[in-house]
């Protein structure tokens, strides 16, 4: 169900019915350079440098190893394999819907690909959702206000970057949680198998 409601959100935001709103988010967050203070700049950079590239496949190679160690390979695997299938899908869901990037501000992250759907937010809510799910239950509370956190501040600093649109973020986030119901389903029945 996630899926199609990320495809159907790709098609209404290259229909471009989600501008208006997509217009605001972007123009209330942004920073203005001359207007923001650089440390809040700074801080929204390294927020979202964590959430992209070789940091975030640090993070993912870190937490399985935390994982395998809570509840076994299996689930190590499910979170690797949906922190790469998510990236696989969501690089191509850019290339298919082609969507450019804002150009409200001057961009503060250098970015080459599509804007739809965003890669650091799928990649924010499948590892951290599926942390959440896969974490022991005594800290599964800690787990899921981390997973809250991370997905919140990772989309956050995006749009005031001015690198994607609001609708970029839900529909990366969209994907990243469906990823990683997929992963926490296979993590189970592979438990329930043995």
């Amino acid at each position: 169900m996630l899926f199609l409601a990320v495809l159907l959100l790709g098609f209404a935001a290259g229909a471009g019915w989600t501008q208006a709103a997509d217009w605001q988010v972007s123009h209330a967050l942004s920073f203005r350079v001359d207007e923001s203070h650089p440390a809040f700049i700074a801080f929204m950079q390294g927020a979202s440098w964590i959430g992209g590239g070789i940091p975030r496949w640090i993070i993912v190679i870190l937490l399985c190893g935390l994982v395998w160690r809570w509840c076994g390979r299996r689930c190590a695997v499910a979170l690797g394999g949906a922190s790469l299938l998510s990236n696989i899908a969501s690089s191509l869901l850019k290339l298919g819907f082609g969507r450019p990037r804002p150009d409200l501000i001057e961009q503060l992250d250098h970015q080459t690909s599509f804007a739809y759907p965003s890669g650091h937010a799928t990649s924010a809510a499948v590892v951290y959702l599926l942390l959440a799910w896969l974490t022991p239950s005594h800290w599964r509370p800690y787990a899921w206000a981390l997973a809250a956190a991370m997905i919140l501040l990772n989309g956050v600093s995006r749009v005031m970057l001015g690198v994607h649109w609001a609708s970029d973020i839900v529909g990366g986030t969209m994907l990243g949680a469906a990823f990683a119901l997929l992963g926490a389903w296979w993590a189970a029945r592979q438990r329930t198998a043995t």
